[in-house]
This record gives structure tokens, C-alpha cells and sequence, in this order.
């Protein structure tokens, strides 16, 4: 009779998985993060765009006023949509215009809320009404 078996113990299996477990729990909330930074990216790239197309409108009429935003998601294709992209709170003005971006479905947790852009260039992100920075 061998009295050497081949294999694993129970303790070297458990601790592999507690090791497997420990790895996933510290890597999958930076994943998430950054999925949630590509999402805002995309969305600050997309509000980014609408400020130029509003530039060459203002560009052919002399005023923002009846502008139509050719597209009111990001991302513009796909399934998912991560934001919604408006004027707050009514249409633009003659000489003025903001366009907002505010988080919708899987990113509506992201750390920098609704973000903004105006015909001057400025660039904001609030969430529940208190300017985070480090966003654009």
C-alpha cells in the first residue's frame, strides 16, 4: 500500500479560494471605477461636440435661440444609455446656452453627478447641488 496520496487538502483549497476571494474584492470595485470614468469621458467628448455644433449654428443665425441638439444621449449609439444630454432648464437664449449631461441608469452613482458646458467654454459637474472638482 502507498502511503503518499496525490492532490490537494481541503485547508490548500480553502485557502486558494479565500486568496481568489480577496483578489476579486479589491479588484473589481477599480474596474467598476474606471468603466464609470470611460462612461464620463465618452459623455464630456459627446457635450463637447454639441457646444461645437452650437457654435457653427450661432455661426450661420447670429444667435443660439431654436437650436435643436442633433442628439439628446451618450453615448449617441449603442444599447445603454449612461446620460442624457439637455438644456437646463428651458432652450437657449440669444447669446447664451448651457447643454448639461445627467447621469442616467448604471451611471447614475458616479461620483461627479450632472455635468455642464456653456458658449463661454465653461465647464462644471454637480452633484445634489455641490460642485465637484476634478471632473472635466
Amino acid at each position: 500500500m502507498n502511503k503518499y496520496h496525490n492532490g490537494f487538502t481541503l485547508i490548500e483549497l480553502m485557502i486558494t479560494v479565500a486568496i481568489i476571494a480577496i483578489i476579486a474584492a479589491i479588484a473589481y470595485p477599480s474596474y467598476q471605477e474606471q468603466v464609470r470614468e470611460t462612461r464620463r469621458a465618452n459623455a464630456q467628448a459627446d457635450l463637447l461636440e454639441l457646444s461645437s455644433y452650437m457654435e457653427r449654428y450661432y455661426t450661420e443665425r447670429f444667435s443660439y435661440t431654436g437650436a435643436v441638439l442633433p442628439f439628446n444621449t451618450s453615448p449617441k449609439q449603442g444599447g445603454s444609455t449612461f446620460y442624457n444630454l439637455s438644456f437646463p432648464p428651458a432652450n437657449p437664449g440669444a447669446n447664451s446656452y448651457t447643454i448639461q449631461a445627467v447621469p442616467t441608469g448604471a451611471q447614475s452613482n458616479d461620483r461627479c453627478g450632472t455635468m455642464t458646458i456653456t458658449e463661454v467654454g465653461q465647464r462644471e459637474a454637480k452633484k445634489s447641488g455641490v460642485v465637484i472638482p476634478n471632473c472635466w
